[in-house]
Formats: structure tokens, sequence, C-alpha cells
């Protein structure tokens, strides 16, 4: 996300993972009552919430309407509720309503829906409720639109994750097991201005399934020239510069000059200490042989760009 206009200007920027954690930890410890969670997709926020709150909280992922909102809510009252990747429900007026009278500061919170009387009376669900739950909102991207969103925004702690690259990859080495890959993003880590963890998982997928995998990592902070530069560079089949040279000019990206131009731009402009990684293999599915793709996912949310 970086340092976004659109939020207000009381965020409390993050720059560690450590520092996310603790706020994390705080909101499980039942010290924050709304806590607003935004950041760049592919950080591991949500990862990091689940580690803090375990069971002990519910979790409501953003293809929830509001008013499937306020029945989880109803059904999961006095427990810590867990907005997951809820882009753009700023822009639903009655989300913003909702979200209002959920964040409130008192300690009991008055929750009402006025409307889909038929619906809640079928589920069972009045029509007003009070909950003692506090309330953790993960985004990727959000606005103050209007003064009601300035209103719930008010309510809470709102903090902006903006690690570095070297922050994240450092991140990775935690729990990533495939060396190659891992040095290969290392050395290109100077390129990328949005890091992700699910670039480490989506490389391994394609390796593991016999593709180019090394693309997935490049691609991520190159493009054009640059990328077919880079790619050459990787590329342990060539054995010298020559080799790469003419291989650049015979694909059509360009000329000799080009080459060259492109592969000092890419040279670090700083070291990356050099991490080996603890782990060898990937974690083991819980069931079955087949589940490791779905484990990652549980793990560390969509394995996608979103």
């Amino acid at each position: 996300m970086g340092k976004s206009k659109s939020l207000p200007e009381f965020v409390t920027p993050l720059r560690t993972y450590a520092d996310l954690a603790n706020y994390a930890q705080a909101f499980a410890d039942g010290h924050l009552n709304l806590l607003f969670v935004f950041g760049d997709p592919g950080l591991g926020k949500s990862r990091c919430l689940r580690s803090a709150v375990g069971d002990k909280a519910c979790w409501i992922d953003g293809t929830a309407s509001p008013f499937g909102i306020y029945c989880q809510a109803y059904e999961n009252r006095d427990k810590p509720l867990v907005l997951d990747d809820v882009d753009g429900l700023y822009r639903d007026r009655n989300g913003v309503r909702l979200l209002k009278a959920l964040g409130q500061t008192d300690r009991i919170k008055n929750v009402s829906w006025q409307t889909d009387a038929k619906s809640l009376d079928r589920q069972a669900i009045p029509r007003r409720y009070n909950t003692s739950s506090r309330i953790a909102i993960i985004a990727n991207q959000w606005k103050s639109l209007n003064a009601d969103v300035s209103a719930l925004e008010d309510r809470g702690h709102i903090v902006s994750f903006e690690p570095t690259s070297l922050e994240v990859h450092s991140q990775a080495a935690t729990w990533f097991w495939d060396q190659e890959i891992f040095d290969l993003v290392a050395a290109n880590l100077h390129l990328m201005t949005r890091p992700s963890l699910r670039t480490y998982v989506l490389a391994y997928e394609r390796k593991t399934a016999g593709l180019d995998w090394q693309t997935v990592v490049l691609s991520r902070c190159l493009s054009g020239p640059a990328l077919e530069v880079a790619k050459l560079k990787s590329d342990s089949t060539y054995l010298t510069e020559e080799d790469r040279v003419r291989a650049f000019v015979a694909s059509g990206a360009g000329c000799r000059a080009t080459y060259f131009n492109h592969a000092k731009r890419l040279r670090p402009g700083e070291d990356v200490p050099r991490i080996k990684l603890a782990n060898t293999t990937p974690p083991q599915p819980a069931v079955g042989p087949d589940n490791l793709v779905d484990l990652l996912r549980q793990r560390f949310g969509k394995l996608g760009s979103g």
C-alpha cells in the first residue's frame, strides 16, 4: 500500500513483522476494541492476526455482505470478529453503518438491522441485539470516502503495514524451504517495489510442475527487455556473457548495447545478507498426500496476485 493519501493522517505506519505482531497480540489480548490493518496484498497480514487470535475469533472473509456480517456477528456475539479482505466494504452505506455500530467504543455495543425481516425471522435472528465483540478489519485498500467512513475510522486504531523488501524476504526465511528459489528472490530483491510472500509459493508450484518458475520471480519486478536480460542472467545453461548477449539479440528483445544497458541497471545497489534456510522440505499436509496447495493456501491466504 505504501503511503496512501486515501488513509487518515493519524494512521500508524508499521515497518516490521514484529511491530505488526505486537498490534495483533494487543487485539487478541483484548486491549484494542477496533483495529484496522491495511497494506499491500501478499504480506501475511491475515496470517499474523490468525497466529495471535487462534480459535478465539470468528473469521469473516471479504465475500460476506453487510447482512451476512450482521448475522454472523449475532451467531458469534461477544467473540472477537476479524473481517478479512474487506476491500470495498467502505463503499457500502449499510456496511459502514454496521461497522460503526460494531466498532462503538462502549464495552457493550447495540447493533440493529431494519430490513430483510423475513430472512432474519427464518434464521431466528433478532433485528437488534447487544454484543461485546471486538473488531479487526484487514484490507489491501481503503479510502476515506465520506463523513461516515471518517467516523468509523475515528473509532479505531489504524495501522498501515509497509515492510521493506528485505523485511519480507527475512520473514519468508522463517518458513520457506526451497533455497534455489529463495536465492533468486534475494538476487533481485533490490528491484522489487511491491514484495509478496506469495511469490515464493507460486514459484515453488511451478517448479514442482516442471514449468518456468524463474519468470514468476523476475516478472514481479521487471518487464520488457529488462525481464529478458534477467531471465538470461538466471539461466545456467548459458556459460558466458557472450552467449547471453547472442540469445538476447536473437530473441528480438534488442541490440547488444540494449543488453548491457539493462544488465548494468540490474546490478544490486546493496548486498543482501545470505540466509541459509532452516527448512529443506515443504510443510506436510495434515491429511492425504495431495493437499499441499490447500495447506499453503490455508497458511498464507490466496496465492494469486489479489
